[in-house]
């Protein structure tokens, strides 16, 4: 690759991020470039001029557009695809859609992301069916570790499973496609938390054939919040409904399907998120010579170059193969030395305050898998250096040289 890893592969203040602060969390909400901000606000003026029009006459033709692009990106069929808010939506949009019986299992890991564990605990509790857990582990040095841990757990009961294909704590991409095939040889649905794949790693979501895979565009690709998505195998498609059931529920139009007409209007909201999706997909993507697949590659050099680094100071082997990483990377940290969880639903460690206000470093240290273990997790995005991880690791020298 040309790009160096000492400099950043695009200019921060294509970005909105405060200069003092040394940004390696872009994996938690994602970071969108001020150009496309300025797009959504161009689309937001659009609506309030003339509100009537936006909504009644141009939405859906700009939506279907705006799919027809995203769709193209994940290799998938733009009538398979509607729009979410954010991926735990797209989750608990599955869950509450599907009916489960007293017995039946869903499948699910350890390293699943809370927010959609609790959505399917609550799935669970409601309909009598159990929640089964795969420990997956971690540290791990064969991805073969994963698959066998997984369908360990697979009985003739199991009626549906719940999996990351990039996990959010371990930052580990799962080996989908070998477990989509399994699980549907078994005639098990799979539906996947891609919350942090799309513009990390590359998707074809058709060749995948998951029943459900729903993500965010938010984080990797640089749309603003509130933009994700839920794709759905067309032969699942009558038994999913948006969590807000509204007028395309009694609606007699017969131009396009069900599943569209009902997702395509929920109640009144800002689209312009989604509408921002292909500007964002084609700004972010103008950054670098190659395009998309430049992006991802730069992003996994820098975050396996980090990691060397990190390992180091810590005095830790890597935790996973150099296969299993994209933009992400999490370490085991020495515990806290306090046994007391998260004051708040989005952690809240010390040390992670301490980097913070200490050295200026944003970067999640993550209750994983429960107090006091933790997990220190890196993000790599193209306005991040290397000089920055050598930063955090020098601040950790520090603090653990103290203990």
């Amino acid at each position: 690759m040309s790009l160096t890893l000492d400099q950043p592969a695009a200019d921060p203040r294509l970005w909105l991020l405060d200069p003092p602060v040394t940004f390696l969390n872009h994996g938690s909400f994602g970071a969108c470039p001020v150009h496309v901000l300025e797009f959504q606000r161009e689309l937001q003026r659009r609506l309030e001029r003339q509100p009537v029009q936006f909504f009644v006459r141009d939405l859906e033709p700009l939506l279907d557009a705006a799919r027809a692009v995203l769709a193209r990106f994940l290799g998938a069929a733009a009538e398979d695809l509607v729009f979410v808010p954010n991926a735990t939506a797209g989750v608990n949009t599955v869950l509450r859609s599907l009916k489960f019986s007293p017995g039946d299992e869903l499948l699910v890991t350890d390293h699943e992301y809370n927010a959609c564990r609790n959505a399917l605990n609550f799935a669970a509790e409601n309909s009598g069916a159990r929640v089964v857990v795969a420990q997956v582990p971690f540290p791990f040095s064969n991805p073969g570790q994963i698959i066998e841990s997984i369908l360990a757990r697979v009985t003739p009961r199991t009626r549906l499973a719940l999996l990351d294909h990039v996990t959010s704590q371990t930052g580990v991409i799962l080996p989908l496609a070998e477990l989509v095939a399994e699980f549907n040889r078994r005639g098990v649905d799979v539906l996947v938390d891609g919350a942090h794949a799309p513009g990390m790693i590359p998707l074809d979501l058709s060749a995948l054939g998951a029943a459900f895979y729903t993500g965010n565009c938010h984080k990797w690709l640089c749309a603003p919040k509130g933009a994700g998505f839920l794709h759905v195998r067309r032969d699942r498609q009558k038994a999913i409904h948006p969590l807000s059931i509204s007028h395309g529920a009694n609606s007699t139009r017969t131009d396009r399907a069900r599943f569209q007409i009902e997702f395509g209007w929920t109640g009144t909201c800002d689209p312009t998120a989604w509408l921002s999706v292909p500007e964002a997909l084609r700004y972010v993507g103008s950054l670098l010579p190659g395009g998309w697949p430049e992006i991802m590659a730069h992003n996994r050099q820098l975050a396996l170059a980090a990691r060397k680094i990190l390992c180091e100071v810590l005095k830790i082997s890597p935790p996973c193969p150099d296969g299993c990483l994209g933009a992400l990377a999490a370490f085991p940290l020495p515990d806290s030395a306090s046994a007391a969880p998260p004051s708040t639903p989005l952690y809240a460690d010390p040390l992670q305050d301490w980097l913070r206000e200490t050295h200026a470093i944003e970067v999640p240290v993550i209750p994983w898998p429960a107090p006091p273990q933790r997990l220190l997790r890196i993000s790599c995005q193209l306005y991040n250096s290397l000089p920055q991880y050598r930063k955090l690791a020098e601040a950790l020298a520090e603090k653990f040289a103290a203990r």
